[in-house]
C-alpha cells in the first residue's frame, strides 16, 4: 500500500471527532451548533417528514413518524398519519389498532373504540395487551371497551 493509499480517518474509531461535525468547508465545528437546539425527537420528526414529503405513500415512513409524533405528544398529526395508514392498508389490523390508540389519546373515545373494533374484526387479539396498553387509558372503563373485551 502506497502512501496515497493510506486512509486520512479511521470511521470506525468510537472516539474519532467525538462531539464535533464537519462543516461544509471542512472546518470542525461543535455538534450543538450544527443541530442548533433540536432534541433528538425533534429532530427524527423533522427528518420522517422531509422523507415523508417525498414518499407520501411510504408505509415505513408513516408507521414511524406517526409513532414518534405520538411520543411527542402530537395528538392530532398521530391520529391523521394513522388515518393514512388505514387508508394504504384498510385490511392492516395493526393500522387500525395504532389509530384506536391515537384516538383514546386524543381523547376521541366512540372513534377509537370503533377503530378497536374493527382491529379485532380484522384479526388483532391480544387482549392482554389491549387490557394494559397505556394509550387505551382514556377508554378503559367506557362499557364498549370492556364488551370487546368479553367482560
Amino acid at each position: 500500500m502506497s502512501g496515497l493509499d493510506k486512509p486520512q480517518s479511521t470511521p470506525d474509531d468510537p472516539n474519532a471527532g467525538a462531539g464535533k461535525v464537519r462543516s461544509r468547508a471542512g472546518r470542525s465545528q461543535p455538534a450543538q451548533a450544527w443541530f442548533g437546539s433540536l432534541g433528538q425527537l425533534d429532530f427524527d420528526i423533522d427528518f420522517f417528514e422531509k422523507v415523508l414529503a417525498r414518499s407520501p405513500n411510504s408505509i415505513e415512513v408513516l408507521r414511524i413518524l406517526a409513532e414518534l409524533v405520538s411520543k411527542k405528544g402530537l395528538l392530532a398529526r398521530a391520529v391523521d398519519l394513522d388515518r393514512r395508514l388505514v387508508d394504504l392498508l384498510p385490511d392492516d389490523f395493526l393500522a387500525r389498532y395504532n389509530l384506536a390508540c391515537s384516538l383514546a389519546r386524543a381523547g376521541r373515545s366512540d372513534e377509537a373504540i370503533d377503530a378497536l373494533s374493527r382491529s379485532i374484526l380484522l384479526g388483532y387479539d391480544d387482549i392482554d395487551h389491549m387490557e394494559t396498553d397505556p394509550d387505551l387509558e382514556s377508554i378503559r372503563n367506557h362499557p364498549d371497551f370492556l364488551a370487546l373485551l368479553g367482560e
